[in-house]
């Protein structure tokens, strides 16, 4: 049975349908669906993803939101929205009441737990929240940021107690000892710290890693503290003492998460840089129980249930998995917690829509029926661009395992494997006529290929950087690439030959496109501007200076009354193309937006952002007129 993504149809997208569908919980202004729960955060601020203390329910941080999901059925509850900018950590309070989040956006919020209602926001830190937790009495919170401090707050007045200084960088984790007598935290400066929780006094430095460390936390009888580091270890460490009891070794990535079963019993720990397994160590001896292998990519977050029997993991690979812990095998999966949309392209004929960041594969799905239509599957890396051919027949993907792909849409096989660069694949283009396809990579390259045959014509090799965008004149004779050496270079596509370069760029430029007529050239540059050139003179005509950080790609609608562009400002802005007025700003994405898209009737954009999340928004005439 075939996936249905949205109830609406995606085509006519038709906001007078009422659905129940997650896909439409809590969205921004001006977006009528959403496809991807977000990623979930960075792999050093755990823990994303929390059990209830009754079991019931799980709560997973996301970037643009907390997802809720019954723990038994994984059935989505409820999405909470309100902060600005990623969640990074979640807590609830232990008599299962309150659930307390922070975020990016500097910012604690408070949430009523039997209506899900917003109660208050804590502010203080002044910076990026990276971890909080409960007291086991309820009655304090602590939270790490980014200002280096830990900070304690009273939960019936909801104000600061005191900060807690003496780390030199920030402090990813904090946890309470079970008699809440003790706090302990990690840093980036290598260290773990043990405070007095009534004092605020610092009572020992632990030292021995020799990296950043990610995550503390006790033993469920508050004797031993174990912690992780980037050093590739795990120590366990004398509470009452601060001596180092045991070091484990195994992992082959730097240690991201440690965490103790509920009896106290076993260690389960996790890891980056490729090492996928899970580890269950026995916490008495060190010594290594079983892998839980299943994730394809870094897992960046782990959860014992209260009971110990069932653990939850998040993971790079758009999944949340649930591992019976006796048996090591994973028997639910919540999937669509993307971890990126890097490419979203509407076919031409706008039946369908290709959208990449879906765990190394490209998701297709019928704009008519809002169903999955078919996953494509090959790649072993991220796939970072997508282009259809002008008949809508064929997919190109470009992927950061170096290669190319040219699919058959309409049955899922890969046509032609186009291997040859000697570095990550960065972007695809076909010409007007769908006979050529170019390439570019981090190689310094731009290859030019038959696409139906999958030979190469023909390899450009000026650039001295890696190339960020190409793009075929209408007429298909002039190839323009731009690349990370700050040039925009021009190419005879018959000969190969360089016809010009452009070299007066204050910074690189990230995305190219033609106008239709082939006579203006629009760049998005780095530095923070949209850049309309003559494409035969290369002089500059008008530019567009509304973002706040660089701008990543560009996009015109079909009748090219409208110019959209993405940025690293989190936001997508709207421009008027004959006068360069600035139209409308899009908020809705938590991090850097990627790429956004026109429908080809010009009613819809969707944007695609490293929040992990895919925003379809309706262009009302107040928008673009």
């Amino acid at each position: 049975m075939k996936k249905t993504l949205f109830s609406i149809t995606l085509h006519t997208l038709d906001s007078n349908t009422v659905s129940q569908d997650y896909t439409k919980w809590n969205l921004p202004t001006g977006v009528i669906a959403r496809l991807g729960k977000g990623r979930v955060s960075d792999v050093l601020n755990p823990p994303e993803i929390v059990y209830a203390p009754d079991g019931n329910l799980i709560a997973v941080a996301s970037a643009n939101g907390i997802w809720i999901y019954d723990a038994q059925s994984v059935k989505e509850l409820c999405f909470l929205t309100g902060h600005t900018l990623d969640v990074t950590t979640v807590s609830f309070s232990p008599d299962g009441s309150i659930l307390a989040s922070g975020s990016g956006d500097n910012t604690i919020r408070l949430w009523d737990v039997r209506t899900w209602t917003h109660i208050r926001t804590l502010n203080d830190h002044n910076c990026r929240i990276n971890n909080i937790v409960f007291s086991p009495s309820g009655s304090l919170l602590a939270s790490a940021g980014d200002d280096n401090t830990v900070r304690l707050w009273d939960m019936r007045t909801s104000e600061i107690i005191r900060a807690l200084k003496g780390h030199t960088d920030r402090v990813n984790y904090v946890a309470f000892s079970p008699d809440e007598s003790t706090l302990a935290s990690s840093s980036w400066d290598a260290t773990a710290r043990l405070w007095d929780v009534q004092t605020g006094t610092s009572l020992q430095t632990l030292t021995e890693h020799t990296s950043a460390m990610s995550r503390v936390v006790f033993s469920p009888d508050g004797k031993t503290l174990a912690s992780s580091s980037m050093d590739k270890t795990i120590r366990l460490w004398d509470v009452q003492t601060g001596d180092s009891i045991r070091t484990i070794k195994g992992h082959t990535g730097r240690v991201t998460n440690v965490l103790f079963s509920p009896d106290g019993e076993f260690l389960v720990s996790t890891a980056m840089d490729f090492d996928t397994d899970l580890r269950l160590w026995n916490a008495r001896t060190g010594s290594l129980i079983k892998l839980l292998k299943g994730h394809t990519r870094k897992v960046t977050s782990l959860a014992f249930s209260p009971d110990g029997t069932t653990l939850v993991t998040g993971s790079g690979d758009s999944t949340v998995r649930l591992w019976d812990v006796k048996s090591g095998t994973c028997h639910q999966t919540i999937t669509d917690h993307t971890f990126r949309v890097t490419s979203i392209v509407y076919s031409p004929d706008g039946s369908m829509l290709a959208c990449s960041g879906w765990d190394e594969t490209i998701l297709v799905i019928d704009t008519h029926t809002g169903e999955e239509r078919i996953r494509l599957k090959g790649h072993k890396a991220d796939v970072v661009d997508l282009k259809f051919s002008p008949d809508g027949k064929t997919l190109a993907s470009a992927c950061w395992d170096a290669d190319a792909r040219l699919w058959d849409v309409k049955t899922g096989t890969t046509l032609h494997i186009l291997s040859g660069h000697t570095g990550l694949c960065t972007c695809v283009v076909f010409s007007s006529d769908g006979k050529t396809l170019a390439t570019a990579s981090n190689d310094n390259d731009v290859r030019l290929w038959d696409v139906a045959t999958g030979k190469l014509l023909l390899t450009l090799t000026e650039h001295r950087e890696s190339i960020n965008s190409v793009a075929f004149s209408p007429d298909g004779k002039t190839l323009v690439s731009s690349a990370d050496d700050k040039t925009v270079r021009f190419w005879d596509v018959q000969t190969g030959s360089l016809i010009r370069i452009q070299d007066d760029l204050e910074k690189y430029v990230n995305s190219i496109i033609f106008s239709s007529d082939g006579k203006t050239l629009v760049t998005a540059s780095n530095d923070k501007t949209i850049c309309f050139w003559d494409a035969q003179t290369g002089a500059l005509t008008r530019t567009l200076t509304e973002h706040t950080d660089g701008v990543w790609s560009v996009v015109f609608s079909p009748d090219e009354k409208t110019l959209a562009s993405t940025s690293r400002d989190t936001t997508v802005r709207l421009w008027d193309v004959q006068t360069g007025t600035h139209l409308k700003t899009l908020e809705g994405h938590a991090r850097l937006v990627y790429t956004a898209v026109f429908s080809p009737d010009g009613k819809t954009l969707a944007t695609g952002s490293s929040d992990g999340t895919l925003l379809f928004w309706e262009l009302t005439s107040e928008m673009i007129d």
